[in-house]
């Protein structure tokens, strides 16, 4: 499956339990990831988002929090939406090269 961004996708049969929750920590919903590819994910919410603030959130893959990453809403459709993973950190493209020093 191929996301909007052309991206793969990898879809789960059952999906896999996971949670969104607000930036300042003030809100957690239990939802099932359907779909994700390294760019973007398609969830389906248990429970109402009204009044919840999708602008920026995390998702959550881990019951500890440990493994997460920072979204943002591109769609909803019903209980399901998707979320565009946000990147939080610039990346270096190469490592420095180190210099071999000989005494």
């Amino acid at each position: 499956m191929t996301s909007e961004t052309g991206a793969e996708r990898v879809s789960f049969g059952r999906g896999y339990n996971v949670w969104i929750m607000g930036i300042d920590g003030t809100w957690r919903r239990n939802c099932v990831l359907k779909a994700v590819s390294s760019v973007d994910a398609e969830l389906e919410l248990e429970g109402s988002i009204e009044g919840l603030n999708l602008k920026e959130f995390f998702l959550l893959l881990s019951s500890t929090g440990l493994a997460y990453r920072r979204c943002e809403l591109v769609r909803v459709n019903g209980s399901e939406i998707d979320v565009r993973f946000l990147n939080t950190r610039n990346k270096p493209n190469k490592l420095p090269a180190r210099e071999d020093r000989t005494t």
